[in-house]
């Protein structure tokens, strides 16, 4: 029996969520089609490749090892897919887009909508993380295109800014803070802050604007999760830093409350790609898209999402 392009694909699915039935999800084929497949690789190669914890399977060092080699095999066939389309033809194929987690979470979904109304035989799976995890998933090539809210530190990509976010001190209506109109540094030194995990944009950005004001300052919660930050902030557990995109409805609704400060938290977003990278004109056409979708209050509009 030989190695299927499409096990290999079933396979890196099953690594990457751990899940028989999350994988089928994703690549829309039944459990039993995903089950199917790896066993049918485990035979081949003489060894399991998971372990098995409940429900979830975890990579065993044979499986690492495979799973490193099929990512190469897998990315050279995606772009010769894409090297392959023509100009002047119908787009096809699949592009890996990353994002940091604000912008993955609140900017790209309509993104993607746009760009897969626009060109409908395309597929774009879209991963996300924090700044430092989406750099390191787009050395190792397993991303084709990415958006950052952070610095980037790597010398092997070319950043090119894409828009300006503004990130903003947020107290419960409960808080002590939440009648006041502006937070002293006194303030800002003495509060219990809930902030991103290291490696987060959004941290970064924080940690660097206290830094240059000289004000010392203590995590009180860390959390990988803006959505939990969030509620414990509302919670009245402490005040954070977060972006405005992120904090638009809670703030529109008066879950949250903006404190002002003097603390400089404007920010850029960034578009990264790697300098070797070719451009295809399916990686051509959604930058495109990404690039020229929106400006002023069209993107907040679409930043912002729907009313709720």
């Amino acid at each position: 029996m030989a190695i299927s392009f499409r096990q290999l694909e079933i396979f890196e699915k099953v690594a990457q969520t751990g899940h028989v039935t999350r994988a089928g999800e994703e690549l829309l084929l039944t459990q039993s089609a995903i089950s199917m497949a790896v066993s049918q690789l485990e035979q081949f190669t003489g060894a399991p490749l998971f372990e098995r914890s409940g429900r979830r399977l975890i990579l065993n060092d044979r499986g690492r090892l495979l799973l490193a080699e099929a990512g190469g095999i897998l990315q050279a066939v995606r772009r010769m897919e894409q090297l392959l389309q023509k100009n002047g033809g119908e787009l096809t194929g699949e592009l890996l887009v990353g994002g940091s987690t604000t912008i993955g979470n609140y900017l790209l979904p309509a993104l993607l909508g746009t760009f897969a109304r626009r060109y409908p035989k395309t597929r774009v799976q879209l991963r996300v993380g924090n700044t430092q995890q989406v750099v390191t998933w787009m050395e190792e090539g397993r991303l084709d295109i990415a958006f950052i809210e952070g610095p980037c530190h790597s010398r092997g990509m070319i950043t090119t800014h894409w828009r300006d976010d503004e990130l903003v001190v947020v107290a419960g209506p409960e808080h002590a803070w939440g009648g006041e109109s502006r937070a002293t540094a006194e303030m800002l030194a003495s509060a219990p802050w809930i902030m991103r995990e290291r490696g987060s944009g959004t941290r970064e950005v924080f940690e660097t604007a206290m830094d240059s004001l000289g004000i010392h300052y203590s995590i009180a919660l860390e959390l990988g999760h803006t959505e939990a930050i969030k509620n414990g902030v509302a919670s009245g557990l402490g005040v954070s830093c977060l972006s405005r995109l992120a904090v638009h409805r809670e703030l529109e609704h008066g879950w949250l409350v903006p404190i002002a400060s003097p603390l400089a938290l404007t920010r850029s977003l960034a578009l990264i790609r790697r300098r070797e990278s070719f451009r295809t004109p399916l990686l051509s056409a959604f930058l495109d898209v990404a690039e020229g979708t929106w400006d002023g209050a069209d993107f907040a509009k679409i930043a912002t999402g729907p009313p709720g």
